[in-house]
């Protein structure tokens, strides 16, 4: 588009290859009204060269059309010199044009071409090129449209008149009058039929071209509010029309007003066009209007819209079009994905997302590398924080599924993503999205992608992803083995993976291929029978490989391929299938046992599978019988008949006597366990090893066939075990014995507490399920002998910790360790190795110095001397026999320690060896991986008693409290197996998990449900039983372990202080890690119960006077307060007696606080800090507060009492760490907390030996001794350091006033003041580990403290005084360090130099820092840079050359006369 004054090329000669002109009609002669105006018309064009009358089609035009049109705008110019005759000849020529056209004919014949190819040949198209004339036959032709709107649809352009005449008008070299010219085509354009209307909108730029107004864009809007159809060409012309930043604002406006009231089949125009307009002024509106309006009808009916979209292949349905316009608008728009990044990104609950949120995050993820990472890890984050739910997924998958298809590898490759992650919420929402594809999608190549997609998973080392995937494959396979048949080739890419798998991956593998067997031999087809044949093929290879991993995988698979096959409860096709299956399967489980007899550990893994199987399905008759049949070697191998209650074999074995222990029937007892006979017996010996797995396959088989009683096996939970003499555990007697024997002693006490265990295994389901399988008075009766049971257990376990203290040997593993793959060793057996290689070293050492010294007291077993748990109790001046032990140290304080000696350490003469109880000594701990497992059943014994408030005195509850004590450790540690990895605890609490057997986390909750009252009851009782102070005699303890039929209970020791605090100790650890579980999290009602079990009898409602309005009973608020007051009363209870159990209150404190922020709501740090000046708004803040302040109390109070237990902090740094932390975090002011501890409680703190009594009298915290300095030292200097980065981290400080400014840098004023004093406190301190703490600490903080200059350069010239105040206050601290760091290297301080380099750099910045900060500001006459003296921690002066090798170590430092002399204010003397 050009102006007027720019002239015209002439145009390019016609082409002589045009078609010839089409024919018209001859001109009609005029009206003798208008002869005149047209002849004029006709001589004026004829004088330009144009013949109108061209017989033989359109008008015939000159050669020099720019001739033509030159000649006829100089003759309408108005620069003629006679204006009136040139108007007047003007207004002819127009009259005489608009009477031509009148006739149709001749209107169709000037708007035609002469040739086909050439647009500028048509007369009316040259005419208004001439500028005189251009406005009024524009209008002219325009009056002349309404005459043509009625015209049949779909003819051609020469066909249609209308069309003709707007296709004139469009590109033209100049408008003449564009604002009414454009008036009356908006005239027009309002009463336009609809496909005119269209065709003009859509013309509009190529028409008015650049001469664009409000009214063009104000008459579209009301146009597209009458009539939506014209939505595409209104968006088409708005994208190409040449609007400004205001008309494009309103245009925007318009199309997004748009999107609810628009048919679907526009919307792709519409997003494309929104899209492709955005900016950064407006892409947030953008992405927010389509978020919130664009509503998605796919629904989740897979065959419906299958059913729609069938035989349209190659073309999207609506919402496809829509999608595919979303995705190739945001291909290359990088803003539009940032922003709709940053808008799903604030999302946090789950209604906030709707379907379109999903499709953006998709659509970008198939868009390609550069936001593919930030894509998955938001999608990823939003699935675990489960806003993004599995039904808008379904709605995503299963309502466009065309689209979905073409796209199918991004959903792939999305789940691969989800389903490789640790966290389980991501796991099983990428398992949701296979699942979905593989249902939604039956064609060939899709489902084959699906599962080379999930065989690729298998081969992960991400044993999560590995089971996840697993599980996943066993659901499909139970749900469509049909349909995955076909596909078997592809599935049996997982059984090259089998060497790495868990036992409980294997379970779940060959689960998939027995029910794709089971499957295949129901099918017709002859061909899939090979799923089946293959399978078998590999079982039977792995069972007879000599190698027990592999054994295991084929022992696992044949009792798989047992379970699927002969199931008893399934329909099989026809009677013959039926006799083959039970015959091939008895051929299989008969050639699995013959396999097994060779290795003892394969047979245990046979029976303990079996079992599992058994505890879940009946098999078929057949199966049963073989089994039966089987088992009925028990009695002939393990069983002995007793006459009157003696053996009738009296005879020795191995030269070692036998006596009948903890016989619970007495005299009428038949059998006794004939465990000596067997362990002396070398040929016999493997017996025993697989009696307890043997047992439970029988106890399995009894209860199936049975209907759940134990009736027919009663007689072995009471019956004697035959055992050594108990005169062998005398100092005497053992000293007798040879290396075997003792060994026989050591394996009959280990082999009878397995027994034991499978016995409480057994019988505790009798009491835990409650199903009217036994009387109520046989009930009581098992109730009783379990809890005698237990008491043996308990006794055994300790005689055996002793037996192996005194002679270290490996004991044989009764239960393969299944929780690690084949590859992977137990921890726990490294350990054991590591163990038995020291006892070894210090065999060796021992015999060595025989040889060159005699011992004062020989023995044949001094080699062995190390400190006992004895030694340990009788130096806190405890007597082995009846007194009470003053010492209370917890379970994990004595982690570590190795209690062994020889027999006269704890014994003498002939006195027997002591039982102390409870066992605090880890010497059996190294092998406890070995033994049976307590299934989650027999935590039911915790409910037994039924104490109340008043009888907690009862003598024979107080006699039951070690059994409850025992099955709380083994609560604590099957709950830390099952904790998730990144779920860790403020502070280590607790043992490692050892192995604790085959069972789910839904086995255990569902188990420990019920047990809560039961916990809450046993820690009332042991503390009250605390707070009290009795003791029990030592008399009835031995008479209640001696009811239980244990052998020399005269020297069983039980220290009741020892067993309260540790029962304390358990139910508070027990209750921490069920809040962690993830089963709380998923049931809120079992959260809920939870808390509802721990509340007070009272809840002083006057301590949370600032808790307004307070929550009503029976709200999750008010369950937390009470819980938070139970555990609060705990810990000021405890604070009287044991450090230890207070510090437990006050974690497991914590823990409460973060459960509430949790689950009720987060507290933010500014209700923190407003803490101290008004009342706080919510729950959170308030259990903070009382939080601080249970620290507080802890930290101040006097722990060092002779009249208890406790002794001093020695050893409890870190706990006093962690107490120290707590405090300030929760404190409301950390800054000033800091600011008084570093400079005023911290420098009054002496690093005497004492053990404190000093310190109380300069301090008010007596935890701040010399044995807890280094822990308060390490924990401010951390705080301190975290503190600055939030301060630097601050939004604010570059646009505060000047107020918050001063405040701001007072606040960072008062960080340089801790980090002076904790740096100067290593002039009067000389503890290297101080110094190294104070190098690597503060050169951190100096290297954060650089990332405040900008903040200070912003703010100097308002604040001048503070921030050169700043720097100077922390020079004395860089001079100090600079100082430590020359000692360390001179003394060659080995610990400290590899701290030294990084902290020198941070110092050199720091100068060079403040070197640009004042010569920004004008102040660089008052900085000069010299050496410092080179001073000691004292300030003396010393030799440079004393310590400092040829290599220049010190930086060159500012300075100002040394930092010594007087200088004025102005003056800044600088030194690091």
């Amino acid at each position: 588009m050009v102006f007027l004054s720019r002239k015209k090329p002439p145009p390019p000669p016609p082409s002589s290859s045009s078609a010839p002109p089409p024919k018209f009609p001859q001109p009609q002669k005029k009206s003798t009204d208008e002869p005149d105006a047209v002849e004029k018309m006709t001589a004026i064009l004829a004088e330009a060269g144009c013949t109108l009358n061209n017989p033989y089609g359109p008008p015939c035009l000159p050669s020099d059309l720019h001739a033509f049109r030159r000649h006829l705008t100089t003759r309408f110019s108005s620069c003629s010199a006679e204006r009136d005759s040139v108007s007047d000849l003007r207004s002819v020529f127009v009259a005489g044009f608009s009477s031509y056209v009148q006739s149709p004919s001749n209107l169709r014949r000037v708007l035609s071409t002469c040739s086909s190819t050439k647009r500028d040949d048509s007369l009316v198209r040259n005419l208004l090129l001439v500028s005189p004339i251009q406005l009024d036959l524009q209008e002219t032709l325009l009056e002349k449209l309404p005459e043509y709107f009625d015209v049949v649809s779909g003819c051609s352009l020469e066909e249609d008149v209308a069309r003709l005449i707007i296709n004139h008008f469009r590109w033209l070299d100049f408008i003449a009058n564009p604002d009414v010219f454009t008036d009356k085509l908006m005239e027009v354009l309002s009463i336009s039929p609809p496909h005119l209307k269209k065709e003009i909108i859509g013309s509009l730029p190529e028409i008015i071209g650049d001469h664009i107004s409000r009214a063009v864009v104000d008459s579209l809007e009301k146009m597209l509010q009458e009539d939506s159809s014209v939505v595409v060409p209104v968006l088409d012309s708005f994208s190409n029309l040449n609007l400004d930043d205001q008309l494009q604002e309103q245009a925007l406006t318009v199309a997004i007003s748009c999107i609810r009231t628009i048919d679907a089949e526009h919307m792709p125009y519409l997003l494309r066009f929104l899209l492709l307009a955005a900016t950064q002024a407006n892409v947030r509106r953008i992405i927010s209007q389509i978020r919130q309006q664009l509503k998605f009808t796919g629904i989740s009916q897979p065959c419906a819209s299958q059913n729609k979209l069938k035989g349209k292949a190659p073309a999207y349905n609506s919402e496809g079009s829509i999608l595919h316009a979303l995705r190739s608008s945001l291909r290359f728009k990088n803003i539009l994905c940032q922003e709709i990044i940053k808008d799903l990104n604030g999302l946090e609950k789950p209604r906030d997302f709707k379907v379109i949120d999903i499709w953006l995050l998709i659509l970008m993820y198939m868009n390609g590398d550069p936001i593919r990472k930030s894509i998955e890890k938001i999608f990823k984050k939003k699935v675990v924080d489960g806003c993004i739910q599995e039904a808008l997924l379904d709605q995503c998958i299963c309502g466009n599924k065309e689209f979905v298809k073409d796209n199918f590898g991004s959903f792939i490759s999305l789940a691969e993503h989800l389903l490789s992650s640790k966290e389980e919420k991501a796991r099983e929402f990428g398992s949701h999205i296979y699942t979905r594809l593989f249902e939604g999608f039956a064609d060939n190549y899709s489902r084959q992608e699906i599962l080379g997609a999930l065989v690729t998973h298998v081969g992960s080392d991400n044993k999560f992803e590995v089971s996840s995937v697993l599980e996943m494959m066993t659901v499909l396979v139970k749900k469509y083995a049909q349909q995955l048949l076909p596909f078997s080739s592809h599935i049996n890419g997982i059984l090259d993976y089998l060497e790495g798998f868990t036992v409980e991956n294997l379970h779940k593998v060959y689960e998939v291929f027995s029910l794709l067997a089971l499957s295949a031999r129901a099918s017709p087809d002859s061909f899939r029978s090979s799923v089946s044949n293959e399978l078998m093929m590999i079982v039977r290879k792995q069972i007879s490989h000599p190698e027990l991993k592999y054994q295991k995988m084929g022992l696992v698979g044949t009792l798989r391929i047992v379970s699927s096959l002969g199931d008893a409860t399934s329909v099989p096709d026809c009677s013959s299938s039926q006799v083959s299956d039970c015959g091939e399967i008895l051929e299989l489980l008969k050639t699995s046992v013959d396999s097994c007899r060779q290795s003892n550990l394969a047979l245990i893994i046979f029976y303990d599978e079996f079992a599992a199987i058994l505890n879940q399905k009946l098999l078929q008759p057949e199966i049963m019988e073989w089994i039966g049949k089987h088992l009925g070697e028990f009695e002939s191998l393990f069983l002995a008949d007793l006459d009157n209650g003696e053996m009738a074999n009296k005879s020795s074995y191995s030269g070692l006597e036998g006596d009948l222990w903890m016989n619970l029937d007495g005299s009428i007892s038949p059998i006794c366990l004939n465990i000596l006979a067997l362990a002396s017996s070398s040929s016999e010996s493997c017996c025993l090893q697989i009696l307890p797995s043997n047992f439970l396959l029988l106890s399995s088989v009894e209860r199936l066939t049975n209907g759940g009683s134990l009736a027919g096996i009663d007689a072995l939970l009471g019956c004697p075990l035959h055992l050594p003499s108990s005169k062998y555990f005398a100092a005497a007697g053992w000293q007798s014995l040879t290396k075997k024997q003792r060994e026989i002693l050591s394996l009959s006490l280990y082999y009878a507490a397995n027994w034991i265990r499978e016995l409480l295994n057994a019988f505790s389901s009798q009491i835990d399920k409650r199903d009217g399988c036994i009387s109520q008075a046989t009930e009581k009766d098992v109730t009783t002998k379990l809890l005698m049971r237990l008491r043996n257990l308990i006794f055994l376990e300790s005689l055996l910790n002793n037996l192996i203290t005194l002679s270290p040997q490996s004991l044989p593993e009764l239960h393969p360790y299944s929780a690690t793959s084949q590859h992977t060793e137990h921890p726990e057996r490294k350990n054991e190795k590591r163990k038995l290689q020291d006892d070894d070293a210090s065999q060796r050492k021992g015999n060595m110095k025989n040889k060159f010294k005699k011992s004062k007291q020989p023995s044949v077993d001094e080699h062995l001397r190390q400190p006992t748990i004895l030694d340990a109790f009788k130096k806190a001046g405890v007597v082995t026999s009846q007194t009470q032990l003053h010492e209370n140290p917890s379970p994990s304080s004595l982690d570590g320690r190795i209690a062994s000696g020889s027999m006269h350490e704890t014994c003498s003469g002939d006195e027997s060896l002591s039982v102390k109880i409870p066992q605090l000594s880890p010497a059996l701990a190294a092998q406890r991986f070995k033994f049976r497992p307590l299934l989650p059943q027999c935590l039911s014994i915790l409910k037994f008693p039924k104490v109340q408030s008043q009888n907690i005195r009862n003598p024979e509850y107080k006699t039951e409290l070690p059994l409850y004590l025992y099955l709380l450790q083994d609560l604590h540690t099957k709950l830390d197996s099952l904790v998730p990895p990144g779920k860790l605890l403020p502070f280590k609490r607790g043992s490692p998990p050892g192995n604790l057997g085959r069972f789910k986390l839904v086995e255990l909750v569902s188990q420990i449900k019920g047990l809560f009252p039961s916990l809450r009851m046993h820690l009332n009782t042991a503390m009250s039983l605390l707070i009290k102070g009795e003791e029990t005699s030592q008399t009835i303890w031995r008479d209640e372990f001696a009811k239980a039929g244990n052998p020399n209970t005269s020297n069983i020791v039980v220290s009741d202080s020892l067993i309260y605090t540790m029962v304390c100790k358990e139910v508070l650890l027990c209750f921490s890690k069920m809040l962690t579980l993830p089963g709380f999290e998923t049931d809120k009602s079992l959260l809920l119960d939870l808390l509802e079990a721990f509340q007070p009898t009272d809840i002083p409602v006057d301590s949370f006077a600032d808790l307004q309005p307070f929550p009503s009973p029976g709200t999750k608020d008010y369950l937390f307060i009470g819980v938070y007051c139970f555990y609060e009363d705990i810990l000021n209870n405890a604070c009287s007696f044991s450090f230890d159990l207070a510090f437990e209150c006050l974690l497991t404190l914590q823990l409460v606080v973060t459960s509430a922020q949790k689950y009720i709501g987060k507290v933010s740090e500014e209700v923190i800090k407003k803490r101290c000046v008004g009342p706080i708004q919510g729950l959170v803040p308030s259990l903070h507060a009382k939080l601080g302040t249970s620290a507080e109390k802890l930290l101040r109070h006097e722990w060092i009492d002779e009249t208890t237990d406790n002794k001093g902090l020695k050893n409890k740094g870190e706990m006093v760490q962690n107490i120290l932390r707590i405090y300030l975090e929760t404190s409301g002011s950390t800054s000033d907390l800091l600011d008084e501890l570093a400079c005023t409680i911290l420098p009054q703190a002496s690093l005497s030996k004492s053990t404190g009594e000093d310190d109380a009298h300069d301090h008010e915290f007596p935890t701040l001794c010399s044995a807890t300095f280094r822990g308060w030292y390490k924990t401010l200097v951390r705080q301190i350091l975290r503190y600055l980065v939030k301060v630097v981290s601050s939004e604010k400080r570059q646009n505060c006033q000047s107020e918050a400014t001063e405040a701001h840098l007072r606040d960072i004023q008062k960080t340089v003041n801790v980090i002076v004093s904790l740096v100067n406190l290593c002039r009067s301190h000389d503890k290297v580990t101080i110094h190294g703490m104070a190098i690597k600490y503060g050169g951190k903080y100096v290297d954060s403290f650089l990332k405040v200059f900008d903040f200070l350069e912003a703010h100097i010239q308002d604040h001048n005084e503070l921030v050169i105040q700043l720097v100077k206050d922390l020079q004395k601290a860089t001079r100090t360090l600079q100082t430590l760091c020359s000692e360390a290297k001179g003394m060659k301080q080995t610990a400290i130099t590899s701290k030294i380099p990084a902290t020198k750099r941070s110092l050199e910045r720091f100068l060079f820092h403040v070197k640009a900060l004042l010569h920004t500001t004008s102040r660089g006459s008052n900085f000069w840079m010299g050496s410092l003296k080179h001073k000691d921690l004292r300030g003396q002066i010393v030799s440079s050359q004393a310590y400092v090798d040829n290599e220049t170590d010190e930086v060159e430092e500012e300075t100002m006369s040394g930092g010594e002399d007087p200088m004025e204010a102005d003056e800044l003397p600088l030194s690091p």
